[in-house]
């Protein structure tokens, strides 16, 4: 399955809704290039919604961090929505949760990108505890 990718805004915020699998081969080239897309048109600040990513291997993980150092040369940063429980231990495992927010409520993802709003956090902990007891 290809990688769709819907561009929105929220905000000031741009959002990239991902639908697919993001791995070796077109899926990352296709990414990588949408956001220097971005970049060229002066938008900085981005959120990787990833709902409806169901999986990413390590090409792709590879190019989100890419992604995140491009978007910090530039001024700006990439942060992370919606995970699944697979792509959140995935981060733990890997350790990129020390590189990028996490999110799972978009208001809060876009607030992050404004010093004087309120954010609700991400609890890495909640959250998989939550999810065990729901047995996914």
């Amino acid at each position: 399955m290809d990688l769709e990718i819907r561009q929105r805004e929220n905000d000031g915020v741009i959002l990239l809704d991902l639908k697919g699998r993001l791995v070796v081969g077109e899926a990352q080239g296709h990414l990588r290039e949408k956001i220097s897309e971005l970049f060229a048109a002066g938008h900085k600040n981005l959120v990787l919604n990833l709902a409806d990513v169901d999986y990413i291997d390590s090409t792709g993980l590879g190019t989100m961090v890419i992604c995140y150092t491009s978007a910090k040369k530039a001024g700006g940063m990439v942060k992370l929505l919606n995970l699944s429980r697979r792509n959140v231990e995935l981060l733990v495992l890997t350790k990129l949760t020390t590189v990028f927010e996490v999110f799972n409520d978009e208001q809060a993802a876009v607030n992050s990108f404004y010093p004087n709003r309120e954010i609700k956090r991400f609890d890495i902990l909640s959250f998989l505890q939550q999810q065990e007891k729901s047995g996914e």
